[in-house]
C-alpha cells in the first residue's frame, strides 16, 4: 500500500517532469500550474499544494538540472581520463545543457523563485564538483580563479551558440574547438 508520503512524493515527481517537458518544447511561457497538472494526470488544484507558483516549479526543475551536472562532474572526475581530458568534458557538458534543452538553461541562470535555497545548493555542488576539475588541471591555489574564467567562458559559449551568433561560417570555428583551446591553454599555462 503507497503511503500519503509516497503519494505526495510521487505527484511531486510527475509535476517536475511535466514541467521540464513543457520547459523544453516552448519555454517557460509554455508552462502554467493548469497544463503541468493535466499532463501530469493529477487534480487541477494539486500543483498549487505542491508549489506556490510556476516560478518555485521552474526553480525545481532547474535545480534538479544542477543536481544532475553535479553528478556528471562527480562522474567526470572518478574516470582515469587526464585532467584536461576531464576538464574538457566538463566544460562540453554545460554546453550539452544549453544545446539539448536551452529553455531549462536559460531558466538556471536565472534568479530562482521558490526554494533559492535548495537551486542555491545545487549549483553550489556543482560549483565544487567543477572547481575539483580545475584543481586537477591548474593546482588547488589557483582552482578558484581559473575556474570563473572557465565556467564564464562555457556560459558565453552557450549563450553565443544559443542566440545563433557562433557558427563555423562566421567565426570558423566551434564550441567545440573554443573549449579545447580553453583548456590547452589553461593547462599550458604560465606562471
Amino acid at each position: 500500500m503507497v503511503t500519503r508520503l509516497e503519494s505526495a512524493a510521487a505527484t511531486r515527481r510527475a509535476l517536475i517532469d511535466a514541467a521540464a517537458q513543457l520547459l523544453d518544447a516552448g519555454g517557460p511561457e509554455a508552462v502554467t500550474l493548469r497544463e503541468v497538472g493535466a499532463r501530469a494526470g493529477v487534480s487541477r488544484g494539486a500543483p498549487y499544494r505542491h508549489f506556490a507558483h510556476k516560478g518555485s516549479l521552474i526553480t525545481a526543475v532547474a535545480t534538479e538540472s544542477w543536481e544532475r551536472i553535479a553528478d556528471a562532474f562527480h562522474t567526470i572526475r572518478a574516470t582515469p581520463d587526464a585532467p584536461p581530458a576531464q576538464l574538457r568534458r566538463a566544460l562540453m557538458t554545460l554546453i550539452q545543457v544549453g544545446r539539448n534543452q536551452p529553455h531549462l538553461y536559460l531558466m538556471m541562470y536565472s534568479t530562482p523563485t521558490g526554494d533559492p535555497d535548495a537551486a542555491v545548493r545545487a549549483a553550489s555542488r556543482a560549483q565544487e564538483e567543477f572547481l575539483a576539475i580545475v584543481a586537477a588541471v591548474v593546482g588547488p591555489d589557483e582552482a578558484r580563479r581559473y575556474g570563473a574564467l572557465l565556467f564564464t567562458s562555457a556560459h558565453g559559449v552557450a549563450g553565443t551558440e544559443l542566440s545563433g551568433h557562433l557558427t563555423k561560417e562566421k567565426w570558423d570555428t566551434t564550441a567545440e574547438d573554443i573549449v579545447t583551446t580553453l583548456v590547452d591553454l589553461t593547462a599550458g599555462r604560465t606562471g
